[in-house]
């Protein structure tokens, strides 16, 4: 089975700055793209950004300029660095991986819960 498991989670005030961390069980060459969603109380969850296996990235624009996705190959290991956090940042992080050839397989980490105060 796989298994994603996020950290770096945690208490930050605003104007602080984060990184998440997601840990994969297998070569991120196996996945098609992963990626980071976030959901807030009461709220849908939403993409924060992606990688493909190819490097392609892409962000939302509500996030745009102020977090940055990474990968380190070598510790199968994705981040997620984000700056000048604000309170609407809170939000349980989820990491996210897709593969198969029509990506037909998702999974899903066990969230990493980041609170930002003001």
């Amino acid at each position: 089975q796989v298994q994603l498991v996020e950290s770096g989670g945690g208490l930050v005030q605003a104007g602080g700055s984060l990184r998440l961390s997601c840990a994969a069980s297998r070569s991120l060459f196996s996945f098609n793209s992963l990626g980071w969603f976030r959901q807030a109380p009461g709220k849908q969850r939403e993409l924060v950004a992606a990688i493909t296996t190819g490097g392609y990235i892409n962000y939302a624009d509500s996030v745009k300029g102020q977090v940055t996705i990474s990968r380190d190959n070598a510790k199968n290991t994705v981040y997620l660095q984000m700056h000048s956090l604000k309170p609407e940042d809170t939000a349980v992080y989820y990491c996210n991986a897709h593969s198969g050839r029509y990506d037909e397989y998702e999974y899903w980490g066990q969230g990493t819960q980041v609170t930002v105060s003001s």
